[in-house]
């Protein structure tokens, strides 16, 4: 068997390609040559020059793999990670030394337990059998094994074609009527653009009237969120009861808008809202008053414990204000140095938008009872509500729809047609305008009728001509345009009837087809008699 001479040296730079892998790959070739006796040094020498071995480590190669067909090395038997260990790690928070000291104590007990491995052996095998995402999970959780996950990115889209919506819990402490709350935020953010296009802020726990507010301004593009809106293709949520519920699922269902549920604790599925939660928190919750995750000292103390808080309103007020800068000042890397309002108004696709009677039924809830409009208003939930339109209605049945918790204000329908008729509010807490509204309502009406009332006296009084002679009243009356248009109309037909001349052509014997009538029978003198009895 010819030696090579001069080949490379294991490793060197001129390797290409594992050598591993290149053996296994080279060996059935090299195989093949020498069966068919056409192998020749220089394929020796090739396959060399391409693993970064020498020409006699290749020839030792093709010396195993013709004895006993050997293409790739043996590898030695070697401690592995088995299903026990993986629980002992499990057991002991991924710590290596304390698993050992486990298995040299079963050793020592027990005679049939196998021998136990060097702790470096077992730091080895760890290494080797189990990735960085399975040793972080076995010592800290899912959370700490998913850090090491891959992520797919959705593919571009256009505005309005997803939104994402969530609930943010601010960790801020704020001043609501005298007490420390920390309040919740309900936004919702498009996908394409990064544009924020609604919000609504609790200063408790939120439930379906803050999705829906939210999801309100949203669609109406209103300020302060316009030009931003409209009716998206799809809204993701990931099982939030409040995003979930019967109502928020009919009011988009009723605008064809699907609510995609996505499985519980999956953030990664809505990355864009919750990279929108970790950004509002380290980019301005941070730097507010009372900022319950703020650096503490010795003995797990604020710096400053006794820091005023901010009322709610001016809370509302501040993150309103960084929802304006995050929309139209705030560059995303995602968009290129573009703002969040100049890509939604450099995407030219199609906007959607809801018409204002469409919105006066939108996220509205009815309890399928029909009211009736009495002098006190509507009752309902045994409280009156009124509006300046009823004036005049008492007796009409309605149905009456209202926001989720918002009783304050109901919206009113016609219980036959379901035509809206308008809002009222709640007669008990109404303001001073609110009640000078109805009255000065009622008094246009009463105002109205008395006018039309005078105009009639006027039509039924009738006056009569001048008279210089002794003749009879002749009625003074103004003819209308549609009056002088049919009396000369009249006077036309007079005329031509009066040119007519039926004598002129004298009319033929009627044809024999024709029915004719029966010629009149003369009455008998009896039948005269009786008729005059």
């Amino acid at each position: 068997m010819p030696e090579g001479q001069g080949g490379h040296l294991e490793g060197g730079p001129s390797a290409v390609f594992p050598s591993r892998l290149g053996r296994a790959a080279a060996m059935p070739r090299l195989l093949d040559l020498d069966e068919r006796g056409e192998l020749a040094s220089a394929h020796v020498r090739l396959v060399a020059g391409a693993l970064g071995k020498s020409e006699r480590t290749v020839w030792r190669w093709l010396a195993a793999a013709r004895q006993d067909q050997r293409l790739a090395r043996v590898e030695s038997s070697h401690f592995t990670v088995t299903t026990e260990l993986r629980r002992l790690l499990a057991l002991w928070g991924g710590n290596a030394s304390r698993v050992h000291a486990e298995l040299l104590e079963r050793a020592a007990n027990d005679p049939d337990a196998p021998a136990a491995p060097s702790l470096s052996t077992l730091h080895r095998a760890i290494r080797r059998d189990l990735t960085r995402g399975e040793r972080a999970g076995l010592k800290s959780g899912e959370a700490a094994r998913r850090a090491h996950d891959v992520f797919g990115k959705r593919p571009p889209t256009h505005r309005n074609a997803a939104w994402e919506g969530d609930h943010k819990h601010v960790p801020v402490e704020v001043d609501v009527e005298g007490e420390l709350a920390t309040p919740w935020v309900t936004w919702f953010i498009d996908c394409a653009t990064k544009a924020i296009t609604g919000v609504a802020v609790t200063a408790h726990a939120p439930s379906r009237d803050a999705v829906l507010a939210s999801l309100r301004i949203a669609i109406t593009r209103s300020d302060p969120f316009g030009p931003v809106g409209g009716l998206p293709g799809q809204i993701r949520v990931d099982r939030g009861k409040e995003f979930l519920c019967a109502t928020v699922t009919a009011a988009m269902g009723a605008l064809a808008v699907p609510v995609t549920d996505l499985p519980a604790y999956s953030p990664y599925l809505k990355g864009t809202i919750e990279a929108l939660n970790d950004a509002v928190e380290e980019m301005f919750l941070v730097s507010l008053p009372r900022y319950t995750g703020r650096q503490k000292l010795t003995g797990g103390h604020l710096a400053d414990p006794d820091a005023p808080p901010l009322t709610y309103e001016a809370f509302v007020g501040l993150l309103l204000d960084w929802v304006a800068w995050w929309n139209t000042r705030h560059r995303p890397d995602a968009l290129s140095g573009k703002t969040p309002i100049e890509a939604w108004e450099a995407d030219a696709s199609p906007l959607t938008d809801v018409s204002a009677g469409q919105l006066a039924t939108f996220a509205l809830e009815d309890d399928g009872r029909t009211y009736t409009i009495s002098t006190s208003g509507v009752r309902w939930r045994r409280r009156d509500y009124l509006a300046p339109w009823m004036n005049g209605r008492t007796g009409t049945k309605v149905s009456v729809r209202h926001l989720p918790h918002h009783d304050d204000t109901i919206e009113v329908f016609d219980a036959a047609t379901g035509r809206h008729l308008g809002s009222a509010f709640l007669a008990a807490a109404a303001s001073r305008e609110q009640i000078r509204s109805v009255q000065a309502a009622r008094t246009a009406a009463a105002r109205r009728l008395k006018a039309d009332l005078k105009a009639a006296e006027k039509l039924r009084r009738r006056r009569f001509e001048a008279s210089t002679t002794a003749t009879p009243p002749r009625p003074l009356t103004s003819a209308t345009c549609a009056q002088a248009e049919e009396e000369l109309g009249a006077t036309a037909q007079t005329d031509r009837r009066a040119l007519a001349r039926p004598d002129l052509v004298p009319h033929g014997p009627a044809p024999d087809t024709w029915a004719r009538p029966r010629p009149a029978r003369i009455p008998t003198p009896d039948e005269d008699q009786a008729d005059d009895r």
